[in-house]
Order: C-alpha cells, then structure tokens, then sequence
C-alpha cells in the first residue's frame, strides 16, 4: 500500500473532525454523532458483521467496499470519543514485534 493511500485516512479523518465540530444536517458524519456514541457503536457492529460476511463468500469486491465502511465508522466513533487514529497505530506499533527489535 503506498503512502499516498494511507495518507487519505488523515484527510478523511481531518473532515470527521471537521463534521463533528461544525455540525451540519446535510452531512451523515453530522447526523450520526448526534445519533450519540450507541449509534455510532452499532453502526461499527454492523459494518463489521458486513464484513466478516463478505469474506465468508469470498467476494473480494465486497469486501473492499464493507472494509471501507467499517474504516469509516470505526474513525467517527474514535473521533467523536476524542481519539485519532494515530493514537490508535501508535497502539499497534508499541505492539509490534518490528518495534520491539529497533529497542
């Protein structure tokens, strides 16, 4: 995966941010945080359960778009909670066996 893509998860994750500061009606970022935190967790069950059913048919296509999805809702619901996903990979690096051999 090229940086140029995983540089588009901060652009998406800047405009979330945006949406849930300066609430908008005609946004859906907007509308499901005033949903509240339970709705936005249900939606993150939902799209995960898509997901895991997309790879179960093997349907790679589907997969991509449900993975998508899941991204998706997954950073609303860590936005609106006040964390980046930055705080999310700092997490997975500390795991990282790579990391633990640069030490």
């Amino acid at each position: 995966m090229g940086t140029t893509n995983l540089n588009f998860l901060a652009t998406l994750e800047g405009i979330i941010q945006e949406r849930l500061q300066n609430p908008s009606e005609e946004s859906y970022t907007s509308r499901l945080a005033s949903a509240g935190q339970k709705r936005i967790a249900q939606k993150v069950g939902e799209e995960a359960i898509e997901l895991v059913l997309a790879a179960v048919d093997g349907d790679r296509a589907e997969v991509i778009e449900e993975a998508a999805d899941l991204m998706y809702h997954l950073l609303v619901l860590l936005n609106n909670q006040g964390i980046e996903f930055a705080d999310v990979v700092a997490a997975l690096e500390e795991r990282s066996p790579a990391t633990a051999a640069k030490e």
